[in-house]
């Protein structure tokens, strides 16, 4: 293997997660159950909608760059946040076109939300999976498996080619379902920056608590496809923001 590949597959840092259990696991509970049985928020008309995107967009945006130059993440921290006017179910996805990270959301996906403060949870969350380097460890796993099968054989010499299998991908990035511990980790590190744009991340993961589809009706993957809902997931963001609230930074795992 070569010394390009070695590093592909050895870069990127973890961040630990808090601890969930106790008062943040029974808060939690509550607190899913709660989502998960109250009705749905009246669907804002697209102008509503828009209206939302264009108060928290650039809030999140700032602090997004902020925590991410704060962290020395070495990617690129100026991400372009935008609606996706083509997606028609309700989804919001982190890529990168042309070697650019984007953040893109949904117009229906806006129509559903609650609150300011759940449009800010999600794009906070998107940008979690650039600071978490998501995309290039998910890469990193399907290259690292299928060395060790021999089926990338060809390209071994040029490590960009095989970083470039998942990334540039565009809308079709709406439909990457990532782990468990990439999601909570998002969840960790959207907490961080949707507090530090002045948002509630407790009220704003109500989002992802609700019960929905997987699938809309066009059979594309919806949010709850892509980012599954999960009491714990609720808990990481309550010890997150105890965290915070207590002074306590973010601390790596590696």
């Amino acid at each position: 293997m070569t010394a390009g590949l070695l590093t592909l597959l050895s870069c990127g840092t973890t961040y630990e997660l808090p601890d969930t259990g106790g008062v943040h696991s029974d808060a939690a509970a509550r607190l899913y159950a709660e989502a998960r049985q109250s009705p749905p928020p009246k669907t804002l008309s697209p102008t509503a909608a828009q209206a939302r995107f264009a108060r928290v967009e650039p809030r999140i945006m700032r602090a997004g760059r902020e925590t991410c130059l704060q962290l020395q993440t070495g990617v690129n921290c100026n991400v372009d946040i935008a609606i996706d006017r083509e997606m028609k179910e309700r989804n919001a996805y982190f890529t990168y076109q042309d070697g650019q990270p984007i953040i893109r959301i949904s117009l229906p996906l806006i129509q559903d939300t609650g609150s300011d403060d759940e449009v800010a949870f999600v794009l906070a969350h998107e940008y979690g999976h650039l600071i978490g380097r998501h995309v290039e460890k998910q890469q990193q796993q399907v290259l690292a498996g299928a060395l060790i099968g021999g089926a990338l054989a060809g390209i071994v010499g040029d490590s960009s080619d095989a970083i470039g299998l998942g990334m540039g991908v565009g809308a079709s990035a709406g439909g990457i379902v990532y782990s468990q511990s990439y999601e909570l980790e998002s969840d960790t590190l959207g907490t961080r920056i949707a507090y530090a744009a002045g948002y509630d991340p407790v009220e704003g993961a109500r989002f992802f608590a609700r019960s929905e589809a997987a699938r809309g009706a066009s059979g594309g993957y919806s949010i709850w496809g892509t980012h599954p809902p999960d009491r714990r997931r609720v808990a990481t963001v309550l010890a997150t923001k105890a965290q915070i609230e207590g002074q306590v930074g973010l601390k790596t795992a590696n």
